[in-house]
């Protein structure tokens, strides 16, 4: 653990930065006396890195949702006072039939796009079917999660009609998804892939600009179908990639807030400067670092390959060390500890990896790395984000483990848009990759493991049959304690029987924010921030 100890190492990097924003003047503390919401005021907020594309359909990177969310609308949304349950959006209103496979739904009337044009169920549709029913060429990261649905209808101009293949009880919640943002059918018809360059939505914010290496700006939608809102008159995305550079950024009072989160230090260096005039809210989140394998690459084409590197890793004394300097801690499986269907630790500790005799662990990795032909001090690449918090510690930190069971690692990071084009090419050996989503709902989260024909975001390339099977036969599993037997097989073949995929650590959600940020409340998903439709400045 001594590459741990040097970790704080990695916060003076931006250290004139820091200066120059600390020698602004800090608003001053003040007792909050409106109560109702205000209107006026821009809110300025930190974003870690920047889009790979404006598309919310082919992305899966808060880099994509957190800057430019706010010029979309959902079909529906969840209500995050009131988390997981689900609302409106541009849905009025909605029916299920008594067999749980035909969902109607009622399109709000003169809601208008941000070019003066009437939305219309024809919209609806064309967003839905570029999502489930994508064209050749066309990357939709999450089509096999309604692989349920046969067909999506516009009857009439304000009704829109999904048919299934059979009732799936998370269905509402998964149409629910902050990527599924709607589009204009006249827009799709000539240019699918018109919305990865160009924004065209109906949010509460029209697009103001987008400075590369500087911000992201959108100024209030005075049309804005929902009577008072947004009560801001804007908001600034800030693109700042260093831990230090966004603390100070916020200490300062030029960020109000971030909505990904920051780390212990960081959380106790804001609430010791600014005292009463911040706010930290914290909670578990649906979000985790998983190292991914190349499996069409040798050496990583070897099961004992890939589980010797998973044998490798001590995620046990790792999450205490970790948890310390970056906001990572819990361990477990593809679901959520603490969640629903998450696997109990009594089976947690009998996957590959996961044991806690360490020794024992590591003397069979360096065994099965022998049988397989790998030298000691052998090389290969760990691709990873330069995202520093929390993937560059995470890197360091499995580095450092690989080197106690012979295997001499290159750490090379990279900006989203290369890092994702990477990943999705096949232009790799292994990489730290990420699972994060807005629900802990088993269709959502195992999709990413599906065969590489069925996944867009299956980027080890693998071919699985038994995982296919295993997911299709959870999805139509209505009892939970059946359902929970498969998923936990589908678990098991993941992480321990074949090792596509390693989990290295769940992360844990801290949001701190200024005083006069009202009408925010954390979730368990940074995915699911921020629309900021109901957001407000106290003052």
């Amino acid at each position: 653990m001594d590459s741990l100890r040097r970790m704080g190492a990695l916060v003076p990097r931006a250290a004139a930065l820091v200066a120059v924003l600390l020698a602004a003047a800090v608003i001053p503390a003040g007792p909050v006396v409106a109560q109702q919401p205000r209107s006026g005021g821009t809110l300025n907020y930190i974003v870690e890195a920047e889009p790979p594309s404006f598309d919310a359909h082919r992305e899966t990177t808060f880099a994509m949702l957190h800057p430019i969310r706010p010029h979309y609308n959902l079909l529906v949304k969840f209500d995050l006072p009131n988390y997981p349950k689900v609302v409106g959006d541009l849905a009025e209103s909605w029916t299920i039939s008594k067999d749980g496979k035909t969902y109607t739904f009622k399109i709000r009337a003169n809601v208008k796009f941000h070019d003066g044009s009437t939305l219309t169920s024809a919209d609806v549709k064309a967003s839905y079917d570029k999502i489930i029913f994508p064209p050749e060429g066309i990357i939709s990261a999450r089509k096999t999660t309604y692989h349920m649905v046969t067909k999506v209808e516009a009857p009439d101009p304000q009704t829109v009609v999904f048919r299934l293949k059979f009732a799936s009880p998370g269905f509402l919640e998964n149409l629910a998804s902050p990527f599924n943002w709607i589009y204009k059918a006249e827009i799709l018809a000539r240019d699918m892939r018109f919305y990865e360059r160009n924004i065209m939505g109906t949010g509460p914010f029209r697009f103001g600009e987008y400075v590369r290496g500087s911000h992201w700006a959108g100024r209030r939608n005075e049309n804005y179908f929902v009577q008072g809102r947004p009560y801001l008159d804007g908001y600034r995305a800030l693109f700042i990639g260093s831990p230090a550079a966004q603390i100070a950024a916020i200490r300062s009072g030029q960020a109000h807030m971030t909505f990904r989160g920051v780390a212990p230090a960081q959380r106790d260096e804001l609430t010791t400067f600014l005292g009463e005039r911040i706010i930290v809210q914290e909670g578990p989140w649906l979000c985790n670092n998983i190292i991914i394998f190349n499996v069409k690459k040798k050496p990583f084409d070897d099961i004992r390959v890939r589980k010797a590197v998973t044998l490798g890793i001590d995620r046990w004394g790792g999450s205490k060390a970790l948890s310390q300097i970056a906001f990572v801690g819990p361990v477990g499986a593809i679901m959520r500890p603490g969640s629903p269907f998450a696997m109990k630790n009594d089976e947690l500790v009998k996957l590959v990896g996961y044991g806690r005799n360490m020794n024992a662990a590591r003397e069979e990795a360096r065994k099965l790395l022998r049988e397989a032909g790998i030298p000691e001090g052998f090389s290969f690449t760990l691709q990873n984000r330069n995202v520093q918090m929390p993937y560059e510690p995470v890197g360091i930190f499995l580095v450092d483990q690989w080197r106690q069971i012979g295997l001499n690692v290159r750490h090379v990071q990279s900006e989203t848009g290369p890092y994702l084009a990477n990943f999705r090419a096949g232009n790799f050996e292994a990489g730290v990759d990420f699972s994060c989503d807005f629900i802990d709902d088993p269709d959502v989260q195992l999709a990413k493991f599906l065969s590489a024909d069925l996944s867009a975001v299956n980027y080890g390339g693998y071919t699985d049959r038994q995982l296919d099977l295993w997911y299709f036969q959870q999805a139509r599993t209505a009892d939970p304690a059946k359902r929970a037997q498969i998923v936990y097989q589908f678990e098991k073949r993941v992480l321990s029987d074949q090792v596509y995929a390693m989990y290295v650590l769940w992360w844990h959600r801290i949001i701190p924010h200024w005083r006069q940020v009202r009408g925010y409340k954390i979730d368990p998903a940074h995915h699911l921030d921020p629309d900021l439709q109901d957001i407000w400045l106290s003052e």
